[in-house]
């Protein structure tokens, strides 16, 4: 019993761990686009559900989303994409939201992790005593 609760903890460490990998990648794409005009900032928002297979809870991310709100305006009358009264529209991406956000993200995997490495150390402990 003992040795599935570790690896249910295991599986839910990393399905955790995915998750937060695919909202750092959404966030590096946002931030790579953040100067190109209409780009939308992309988004992507969690579940938790029950493995049938194990009975481990697992993160599982939602349909990746553009964010609709409005795009910023930014004068620059010698742009191509300019309209007649000079006015660009740029992205939606406010790289400070992005940053906080990859911070709060990273903060999450780590979290994962050691609750993996955690699992794991004590599923060896278990092997070695078992061992003896």
């Amino acid at each position: 019993m003992l040795q599935g609760d570790m690896f249910r903890a295991m599986k839910t460490a990393t399905s955790g761990m995915e998750s937060q990998g695919l909202r750092l990648r959404l966030i590096a794409e946002n931030m790579a686009n953040s100067d190109t005009p209409g780009y939308h900032r992309k988004t992507v928002s969690f579940r938790s559900e029950v493995d049938r297979a194990d009975g481990a809870m697992r993160v599982m991310p939602g349909k990746v989303r553009l964010d609709r709100s409005d795009l910023n305006l930014v004068y620059e009358p010698g742009h191509p994409l300019a309209d007649e009264l000079g006015m660009v529209r740029s992205s939606n991406v406010d790289p400070l939201i992005e940053m906080v956000d990859a911070r709060q993200a990273g903060r999450s995997y780590e979290a994962n992790l050691n609750i993996f490495d955690q699992a794991r150390e004590m599923y060896t402990g278990m092997l070695d005593l078992l061992r003896r």
